[in-house]
């Protein structure tokens, strides 16, 4: 017998396997070879393979994949014989599907991009693709002190490289975070992002939470590891081993007035966020980008609307389906692109990321709804035909629609009355033209019909007799400067006393020379809500006079973006880098700033604890802050 003895040993300095043969005194009979290499571990997709044999480049009909998820690099095809030497290089580089925007600004240039340390590259072929992009999957921030436990993992979050890419070099990143992750239920958990070392402003709207983790080890329906170099989340789904979320990118930056995060998808299908019209209910992830900022904006391509919805369902390709909410009110937009990823910005506040399991789409809205509370259920008469319309000059008109729509045998349960009612657009006061609007009102209920009336929050101050306004001076309710008791005044829809609007002048001539100042309520007040209250009573009962009372079934509230007619306040804004922040979000009129069409974000609000807070952190809350006390 012959001992025969062959050693091969890897070297992998950087981008290179080495095998190099240190013994070899044994032919093999069989002519083996190593076909399939195994790369674990690289963070960047390899982009081409050379083999080498004593320098030598060696044909090779070899096929490469690569797993962005594990980070595992497949070679296959390889004729690599056993008993020789050879060398393996490959080159990092980023496909354009795994290109993250490293400057989402309107002027991105070569110049700008490469002073931020990234690449920047024009891809003609399809100008959606963004030129300036992060080389490499550095974020900068890494993990330390992780903790795991039955309910959860804590860990600090450390910049580790003072010299950060990234889109925004005007503000400074936070060098120490927080990261606290909670396993509330088996189906939905909550990674939270913070910074310990300092108060940031946090969404102050209540959620449906368990007083204590209730989630059990066997039974969760998720499992969660804290990536560190650089600093990650990954959640998988246990009964699937499925990546729903898988945050270790180069894209996250945590500073004052900016923060971004990015995440790989399980799916390209991806439901939600808003409100933004689009033309399917699956967002196309050809990187488009979506701002969220409530705004008095109709429907169109690419605009912010009324509302703002910070969340997506996403179906994974096995048909399970996960929710995903940031508890986040400041001025935002998410890009969607083909890897499939989605890349949040935001201009202030925190990360506080709730998930739910599902594992179907309908239990993904019931345990969200759980969460953030349930849609309150419409009376019965509210299911009904409604008909509604701006522009009734008098009662006497809607008097003969009823009429008319009876005479006509169409469906019609309940009427409304927009603004027109009231006496200049002037919330709890009844035009001379509409007097007889309670009367009717009264006749139409009887016959079993139902009414609306709407109310804006803008109050006119433009008055020497109008208690909404007297009233709410003594309450102190309106918003304000900061730090002054001066009131902040917009313009919306009520008119100055004693003019005669000239319809035929523009629009902003008229704004100009016929709209009141008005000033807006803080409906987080205490305060406000006891002052709304009597209001909306009196509007009911009236006291001053009952034949005057305006029995509705319902109201209508509106233009609580809140909308103003004079972009930020009358005489304009004060504060430079609140109105247009250091990243301004791809919102509609994104030139204009975040005060366009609605109050300056510098007003200054309080929450029912006294506690001071910006307009601009709360601005996407003021619909829902004046839902509460309407309802009640």
């Amino acid at each position: 017998e012959i001992l025969a003895i062959r050693q091969n040993y890897f070297i992998i300095p950087q981008n290179v396997l080495e095998m190099n043969v240190t013994h070899n005194n044994y032919v093999d009979p069989n002519n083996l070879m190593f076909e399939e290499i195994k790369i674990l571990g690289l963070l960047q997709e390899p982009v081409s393979i050379t083999v080498l044999q004593n320098n030598n480049v060696q044909n090779s009909s070899h096929t490469l994949t690569y797993d962005t998820v594990n980070k595992v690099t497949l070679i296959q095809g390889l004729q690599l014989e056993l008993g020789k030497s050879y060398s393996i290089r490959w080159t990092l580089g980023i496909s354009n599907n795994e290109k993250f925007d490293c400057d989402p600004n309107p002027n991105a240039s070569k110049e700008n991009c490469e002073q931020l340390g990234c690449i920047w590259e024009e891809v003609t072929s399809d100008f959606s693709i963004p030129y300036c992009y992060y080389n490499g999957p550095n974020n900068g921030y890494s993990v330390t002190d992780v903790i795991y436990t039955s309910s959860g993992v804590m860990a600090n979050v450390t910049l580790t490289r003072k010299n950060l890419k990234g889109s925004q070099k005007s503000t400074s990143p936070i060098s120490t975070l927080r990261l606290d992750v909670t396993y509330h239920t088996n189906h939905m958990l909550q990674f939270k992002i913070y910074d310990y070392a300092n108060e940031r402003y946090e969404v102050p709207v209540p959620l449906n939470l368990p007083t204590a983790p209730e989630s059990t080890v066997e039974n969760r329906l998720y499992d969660v590891v804290v990536q560190d170099k650089p600093f990650g989340i990954q959640v998988r789904r246990r009964s699937t081993g499925t990546v729903i979320w898988d945050s270790q990118l180069p894209t996250f930056t945590f500073s004052d007035m900016f923060i971004q995060l990015s995440t790989r998808l399980a799916s390209q299908y991806l439901y939600g966020f808003g409100e933004t019209e689009h033309t399917v209910f699956r967002h196309d992830m050809n990187w488009h980008t979506w701002g969220m900022f409530t705004r008095d904006q109709p429907p169109g391509y690419k605009l912010n609307s009324y509302g703002f919805q910070p969340f997506y369902m996403g179906l994974e390709e096995d048909g399970n389906a996960h929710g995903v909410l940031l508890l986040n009110s400041n001025a935002m937009d998410v890009t969607f692109q083909p890897t499939p990823a989605l890349t949040y910005r935001t201009t202030g506040g925190i990360l506080d990321f709730y998930m739910v399991l599902g594992p179907t789409p309908e239990l993904v809205v019931q345990e969200y709804t759980a969460l953030v509370g349930r849609p309150v259920m419409p009376p019965y008469w509210a299911l009904g035909f409604q008909l509604c319309r701006y522009g009734y000059e008098n009662d006497a008109e809607i008097a003969k629609l009823v009429e008319d729509m009876k005479a006509a045998g169409i469906p019609y349960d309940i009427q409304y009355a927009d603004i027109d009612y009231m006496e200049r657009q002037l919330d709890f006061t009844l035009n001379p033209r509409f007097a007889g609007l309670p009367a009717l009102v009264d006749k139409i209920r009887e016959e079993g019909m139902r009414f609306i009336l709407i109310l804006d929050p803008a109050i006119s101050a433009n008055e020497t007799n109008y208690l909404a306004f007297t009233r709410a001076l003594e309450k102190d309710i309106f918003i304000k400067w900061p730090n002054t008791d001066d009131i902040m005044y917009a313009k919306v829809w009520p008119d100055l006393p004693n003019v005669i609007v000239n319809d035929s002048l523009d629009w902003d001539t008229q704004v100009e020379i016929y709209r009141a100042y008005t000033a807006l309520p803080d409906f987080f007040r205490n305060s406000t809500a006891e002052w709304w209250t009597r209001e909306i009573a009196e509007v009911y009962t009236n006291p001053r006079n009952a034949s005057q009372s305006l029995k509705f079934d319902g109201i209508w509230i509106d233009m609580n973006e809140p909308s103003s007619f004079v972009n930020g306040a009358v005489g304009g804004c004060r504060n430079q880098e609140l109105n247009f922040p250091p990243y301004m979000p791809q919102l509609g009129s994104r030139s204009e700033g975040l005060a366009f069409k609605t109050l300056c974000m510098e007003g200054q609000q309080f929450l029912p604890d006294g506690s001071p807070v910006r307009h601009y952190d709360v601005h996407n809350l003021y619909g829902w802050s004046q839902t509460k006390p309407t309802l009640e």
